[in-house]
């Protein structure tokens, strides 16, 4: 018998991501599902064998109805505070949450924080922890291979949708190593928005760790390196590129293709990272361990976005932690510091 009664709230392309992994697992059972548009939710119940009468519009009457020790939470980042506290007054045992964690860096502590104070397990998907190319890349990084890890980079489309992997990455690399300061700058030349919140046009961040290694991450349409990761060692370079990865080193002819056999279980590809995902959160729920994707390791990687959009609000290097509630990308547009009124101002 199944151990664990599951509830997904949300039920699109990630919904039903979420919905295999739990589907993998003899210890998960798919209870019930909700999401406003009853399409999307009767899609994910035929697919997952849950009965139409546990297809819920309204994700509280879910959570009060069928009573789930685990929520998967795959809906748009503004809805996420509010959807992540409800469930774990609800009485959850854990809540998985898609990224990024919110619009605000207050609303992002306040997420986490109801679930710590309620005893619930919360963790955000950051799946490229369980990509084969970037545990080899975090392997080599700190085997020797490229000798001493000094600078980590990312190249995306924007710091907070994208980019909240980048920086998550950054910090798996580094071995979780706190991180000291950010010194960043966003533009605006465009109206762009990623799941209804307003994103930069282009953006630099440059980050400090305390153990001396530095990230810079790029943002924009046409950054030279998008979606990839370049990890800059004494000795050597890794470049990882979703499925592919490189590594040149001293004494080297050139770049080399690892081998990635046996880096994640037999069968599994950087497309079920989710599943894999999933599979730990249900396996932490039964040993008491920190989930890989723990909302505590989430939580480091959103400061670095806010802090990056701080930093170019006061046009000063922010050391950590960092001390505002708002977003101030979200703000600066709201006042006419960038955007459209800074825009007309201007000409």
């Amino acid at each position: 018998m199944p151990v664990f009664k599951v509830g997904i709230i949300g039920c699109g392309r990630r919904g039903k991501a979420h919905a295999r992994g739990y589907a993998a697992s003899r210890d998960a059972e798919i209870v019930a599902c909700a999401d406003p548009n009853r399409e999307n939710a009767e899609a994910l119940a035929k697919e997952q064998k849950v009965p139409e009468s546990k297809v819920y519009a309204d994700y509280e009457r879910m959570l009060a109805v069928e009573e789930p020790d685990v929520v998967s939470i795959c809906t748009w980042p503004g809805l996420h505070a509010q959807m992540v506290i409800d469930s774990a007054e609800a009485g959850v045992k854990a809540v998985f949450c898609e990224k990024p964690m919110a619009p605000t860096w207050g609303e992002s502590k306040r997420l986490y924080q109801a679930c710590v104070d309620s005893g619930v397990v919360i963790a955000f998907c950051h799946q490229r922890r369980f990509g084969a190319t970037f545990i080899k890349a975090k392997e080599l990084a700190n085997d020797g291979t490229i000798g001493e890890l000094h600078r980590v980079e990312g190249y995306c489309s924007n710091l907070f949708d994208w980019g909240t992997h980048w920086f998550d990455m950054f910090f798996f690399y580094n071995n979780e190593e706190p991180a000291e300061w950010v010194m960043g700058q966003i533009g605006w030349e465009e109206e762009r928005t990623v799941f209804g919140v307003p994103v930069e046009t282009h953006g630099l961040s440059y980050v400090k760790w305390r153990n001396g290694v530095y990230g810079l991450l790029v943002t924009g349409p046409d950054v030279g390196r998008p979606g990839s990761n370049r990890l800059i060692g004494t000795k050597g370079i890794i470049e990882v590129k979703g499925s592919a990865l490189r590594v040149m080193h001293e004494g080297a002819s050139g770049w080399e293709e690892p081998d990635l056999t046996g880096v994640v279980p037999p069968g599994y590809t950087i497309a079920q990272a989710t599943t894999l995902a999933v599979l730990d959160l249900i396996d932490c729920l039964k040993t008491g361990r920190e989930p890989v994707l723990s909302g505590r390791k989430a939580l480091q990687a959103t400061e670095l976005i806010f802090a990056t959009y701080e930093s170019s609000r006061r046009r000063a290097r922010i050391h950590l932690p960092l001390d505002i509630e708002d977003s101030p990308l979200l703000t600066m547009l709201g006042t006419g510091m960038i955007g459209p009124k800074a825009k007309e101002a201007a000409t």
